[in-house]
């Protein structure tokens, strides 16, 4: 009987599965691995939650102008977040895993290699080398050594990148001010014209500093140095609030003071994360042929048209909700800035995975993989239970803030279920997303996320059309545990990336 006990928990714990349940009890403990994944994972979230809460401070300061402004410049917002969101995604992402990847694998090189001065064994290693390729690379390994810069390539292709998108973005959105405005619903007679197309010309001379601020995030993300992102955009943020009420109200630029005072403190944030990158890399590539430009493209297009797929689910979403009605859209729009807002703390666990993933498989640390990724399913899954708490009582008590029409209210409470109880799921869905980037399996993310998105969408059709309300919330869960289960199948299937699984 015993036997037989323990010959089927060796079986268990042999399925690839297994990982996510195994060793439970260290999830919580202050051991190393949850060491490092605090010390990414907290300030990214810290640094992610940091500028929504300006951009609120902004709104109010515009808020004061009145009701024409406020409603000209969030218009101008929505259309300059859209055009960004595009790009910003698949360049943080394909930055930060990719950085990983090639600062873990010359750091490997430089301990294996073990260069010394004056060792003569170190010397028969460079004679005995068979390419000038690894001659060069050796060579540079030495300069960095030398000078404790570091020559990471790919640093030098995201910036690139970035700069190019962000001066493509800012010449096409100040080129096309007017009709995206007018597409939008603000007629060439409205008094919202003028306020709106100031501020987002006058927004999108920021563009190249905020696709550059990202790229540098990815950098530092591949790093795994989240803190220097978070004192950037917190002293960023700090001179916009600063600089508000000066121009807005003292020198009367109304909303062009605004605008300009954001662009400033973006600029400034791309200043200080550039001047602490120069600390540590060199960003002159010594070949142009170093640079990973096609990489970065491909695999970037991949994470676009992720991107694309799952904003258009949740736009078909809100547009369904629009067609039930004014009261049907309220509801949904503020159960949908909760549901969002709320991943904000797995967005940073997220992204803690993928740095120490990406590392761990540049080395070919197939243990330090497996354990990465159990921890960071279950504390997703614990952090979705925590916060599945606290946004269903919350919600319920404080769905007041944000409006006072008992017809809308009455609608609240029919998504306030759906908002709470999905927290797990969206939370794992989130922390997959760090697994498979961390792992840089960018093609299965994006096939499964495309297959997932015409599942769902056929669901909010038909879910819509007979429960309305309720109907596309079911939808909207449904969506996000499809996106939790592809996750999770890939590892517990040991196929892609995981395959190692086999051996355990």
């Amino acid at each position: 009987m015993l036997d037989g006990i323990v010959y089927l928990r060796e079986k268990i714990q042999r399925i690839p599965l297994w990982v996510v349940f195994e060793d439970t009890r260290s999830a919580f403990s202050k051991d190393e691995l949850n060491m490092e994944i605090a010390q990414i994972a907290v300030p990214a979230a810290l640094a992610l939650m940091a500028d929504p809460i300006a951009s609120l401070i902004d709104t109010a300061f515009i808020g004061h102008l009145g009701s024409v402004e406020l409603a000209a410049v969030g218009v101008a917002i929505a259309i300059f977040n859209q055009a960004s969101k595009i790009a910003i995604f698949p360049l943080v992402s394909v930055t930060t895993s990719f950085v990983a990847e090639e600062d873990s694998s010359t750091s490997s090189a430089l301990n294996d290699i073990e260069l010394e001065e004056g060792s003569s064994s170190n010397i028969e290693k460079v004679l005995l080398l068979p390419k000038p390729h690894t001659m060069n690379k050796m060579l540079t390994n030495m300069d960095q050594v030398h000078h404790k810069r570091r020559h990471i390539s790919s640093a030098s292709s995201a910036l690139l990148i970035g700069a190019t998108l962000g001066l493509i973005q800012a010449f096409l959105l100040i080129v096309s001010a007017k009709p995206l405005l007018i597409y939008m619903g603000i007629n060439s007679d409205s008094p919202m014209l003028s306020p709106a197309y100031k501020y987002l010309t006058l927004r999108s001379l920021g563009a190249p500093a905020v696709l550059l601020s990202l790229a540098m995030q990815g950098i530092y993300r591949g790093f795994r140095d989240t803190r220097t992102p978070l004192y950037a955009i917190v002293v960023g943020d700090v001179v916009n609030i600063i600089l508000d009420p000066i121009l807005i109200f003292v020198f009367k630029m109304r909303v062009t003071g605004a605008a300009i005072a954001h662009v400033f403190s973006q600029y400034l944030i791309a200043v200080i994360l550039l001047w602490k990158l120069i600390e540590q890399v060199n960003l002159l590539p010594p070949n142009i042929k170093d640079l990973q430009l096609g990489r970065f493209l491909r695999n970037g297009f991949l994470l676009l048209v992720r991107v694309i797929s799952a904003t258009f689910c949740v736009t078909l979403a809100a547009s369904l909700s629009a067609r039930l009605g004014a009261t049907e859209m309220a509801a949904f729009q503020v159960c949908l800035q909760v549901w969002l807002a709320a991943s904000l703390l797995t967005d940073g666990l997220a992204v803690a995975c993928q740095a120490i993933l990406a590392g761990a498989f540049a080395r070919q640390d197939f243990e330090r993989a497996k354990a990465t990724a159990g921890r960071v399913l279950q504390l997703g899954l614990a952090l979705g239970l925590i916060l599945s708490f606290i946004v269903g009582i919350g919600l319920s008590f404080s769905s007041g803030l944000f409006t006072v029409d008992d017809k809308v209210l009455q609608v609240l409470s029919l998504g306030i279920p759906f908002v709470a109880a999905t927290q797990p799921i969206n939370s794992l869905a989130f922390v997959v997303d760090g697994i498979h980037y961390g792992a840089s399996d960018f093609r299965y993310s994006t096939f499964s996320m495309v297959l997932i998105v015409l599942a769902s969408v056929v669901c909010l059709l038909l879910l819509s059309s007979h429960f309305g309300f309720v109907g596309i919330w079911v939808a909207l869960s449904i969506f996000m545990s499809l996106r939790a289960m592809a996750g999770v199948w890939r590892i517990g299937t040991a196929s892609g990336p995981w395959s190692f699984l086999d051996k355990y």
